[in-house]
């Protein structure tokens, strides 16, 4: 499988890419995006010229995207309803970026539109690279607090339990990310279960886009 991957630092998409292939059960031919992003802003900003690159100028089967909640509304069973748009959810907005940068564009490359596979990592990715060694890192624990307006945990909490730092290095961070993931290679079900909204939804993209691009190839 083809697949370009864009996140908010070069470690989160080492550790993604490690989940992808939990997910489709096969290993990832990556392709590169022609823009990088650092952060929840850049990411949205550059989405569309990456979209309209690996659409025309690569052979790639799909685009991974996945960006921290922060503090922002944690996507739900709600916002997958036809037509449903949550303007505070990040996986909304981005679902939307992509509608509005793929709705006129011809087909190229011998498919018609590169497909996308969203994630929201709530609050951040720390708390995936978590899942299965602290049960008390969960969406629902943390929409818990965001509604009592008491956080279990702070976002440079969850990266000094990761890190053993809250500012750890770039080969630290692959590194963690890398032996984390590693955890939930051969199954994503418990972060399917514990992370529901955001990483349920992304196993769910990428499912899906395995299963199209099985079915052009049988075509």
């Amino acid at each position: 499988m083809k697949l370009a991957l864009l996140s908010e630092s070069p470690a989160d998409e080492a550790g993604i890419r490690l989940l992808a292939e939990a997910v489709l059960g096969e290993q990832v031919q990556r392709v590169q995006p022609n823009l990088r992003a650092r952060g929840w802003p850049n990411v949205a900003q550059v989405l569309p010229p990456i979209i309209r690159h690996l659409h025309f100028r690569t052979d790639a089967d799909g685009l991974i995207v996945v960006v921290d909640s922060d503090d922002s509304v944690v996507h739900s069973a709600e916002h997958e309803a036809n037509g449903y748009f949550h303007p505070q959810c990040r996986l909304c907005q981005l679902r939307a970026t992509f509608r509005r940068a793929t709705k006129n564009l011809p087909p190229a490359r011998g498919r018609s539109r590169v497909l996308r596979c969203i994630g929201l990592a709530v609050p951040a990715i720390e708390g995936w690279y978590l899942c299965g060694r602290d049960a008390s890192v969960t969406e629902a624990a943390w929409i818990a607090g965001q509604q009592n307006g008491r956080p279990p945990y702070t976002r440079a909490e969850l990266k000094l339990r990761v890190y053993g730092t809250s500012r750890p290095s770039l080969p630290l961070a692959i590194e963690c990310a890398q032996r984390e993931v590693s955890r939930h290679r051969h199954d994503t079900r418990r972060l399917e279960v514990d992370f529901p909204g955001g990483f349920g939804a992304l196993a769910r993209d990428v499912r899906e886009l395995k299963q199209l691009a099985q079915s052009v190839a049988t075509r």
